[in-house]
């Protein structure tokens, strides 16, 4: 049977070669590498800092805690995204609140933000969906009018641009995934980018257990006591990750602009197939294409989604609304009807195989499956 992965990844003989020099090295944490990427990643998002992580939830998280949100404080955010996003505000101690999400886009609502701010919101984070930034210009009038905190969860939007804005520019950090599906990955890891110098350092600080001297520190230069200023975690990326990272950064918008022709294809080959959509890319954006999702009906959207898979398509549902997840229904109170445009998208929605090598054959093949199957 024809096989269509859902990811493959950009990973290149360079890439292997460069983290098998680190294998061969002395050093494999947080050191020369990492010191590297956030170099260069800081160079290519146009923000003054950036610190190396684990994860983009280690990002969320330590954002968090750094500008002092926590315990008794609320969150304003988007139920359409993983769950990883209201977790790290629950990680921080505090209550992510929810706004609806536009139909057009499935962004973060931005019309919706204020009805939402209370006596204890401290902090906005939009999600930038899919690879498409939210309105940032008219979130950040919002968070200067009630002086609140942005922190973005830019997990899909490393190359994104909106009116523009990059990510990173009008909040306090953006928060990014190289997570293994990824548009750049390391299987694992994460950064945050910010133009405050405090707040890298206390980021910086707080993904090595609080301390201020690193290994490469301590180890590599002449013996220098360390302290521990606060309480951090355990969130430091290491050279090995940074290494696979440094390379698909250098050919980074090559990899877009090769998505940006499978996602053209796309677009053509599902134009006129009746009862699938697509969202909307608004003007004066660039859509970094993270993901290519389609909406169906709802009633149809699993049985096409197990009858692609039968023929050897990947498929995904990015996402079930957070808010409909068990531990929130539990925790919160959550019911089906309390965000309804997110709750159909994610009824709707449909994720398809997407990434620079995939050829436009196999475009046409998942596009004539998906023709083949609606219609039936």
């Amino acid at each position: 049977m024809r096989k269509i992965e859902f990811f493959r990844h950009s990973i290149e003989e360079t890439d292997i070669e460069r983290v098998s020099a680190v294998l061969r090295s002395l050093f494999l944490t947080t050191g020369k590498e990492v010191g590297e990427f956030e170099e260069k990643f800081s160079s290519y998002s146009g923000r003054k800092h950036t610190v190396g992580l684990t994860s983009c939830t280690a990002a969320l998280h330590l954002s968090l805690i750094s500008l002092g949100i926590g315990t008794g404080d609320e969150v304003i955010t988007t139920p359409m995204s993983f769950c990883a996003t209201a977790n790290a505000v629950l990680h921080a101690g505090a209550v992510p609140v929810f706004v609806d999400v536009e139909k057009e886009t499935g962004n973060m609502n931005a019309d919706l933000i204020e009805s939402a701010v209370t006596k204890k919101t401290k902090a906005i984070i939009p999600v930038h969906l899919y690879g498409q930034m939210c309105d940032m210009k008219k979130i950040r009038t919002v968070a200067d009018k009630y002086d609140l905190k942005i922190i973005e969860d830019a997990a899909h939007a490393v190359e994104a641009s909106r009116d523009g804005v990059r990510a990173g520019q009008l909040s306090e950090s953006a928060c990014f995934s190289f997570y293994a599906t990824k548009n750049i990955t390391s299987g694992e890891g994460g950064a945050i980018c910010t133009d405050s110098e405090a707040l890298a350092e206390t980021v910086r600080m707080s993904r090595l257990h609080g301390i201020d001297k690193g290994a490469s520190e301590r180890y590599s230069k002449r013996f220098q006591q360390y302290d521990m200023p606060l309480l951090g975690w355990k969130y430091n990326m290491d050279n090995i990750h940074a290494a696979l990272l440094i390379g698909q950064l250098e050919r980074i918008d090559t990899l877009w602009e090769r998505r940006r022709k499978v996602w053209d294809v796309y677009k053509e080959f599902l134009r006129d197939i009746e009862g699938v959509e697509t969202l909307t890319t608004v003007p004066g954006a660039r859509h970094a294409m993270h993901l290519f999702t389609v909406l169906v009906a709802a009633e149809k959207r699993d049985p096409l989604l197990w009858s692609l898979q039968e023929k050897g398509i990947g498929v995904a549902v990015n996402f079930k609304p957070i808010h409909l997840l068990k531990y929130y229904k539990e925790r919160f109170g959550y019911r089906e009807g309390d965000y309804p445009v997110a709750e159909e998208i994610g009824k709707r929605t449909i994720s398809l195989p997407f990434y620079p090598s995939l050829k436009e054959e196999e475009v046409r093949f998942v596009a004539a499956a998906l023709k083949s199957e609606i219609e039936k």
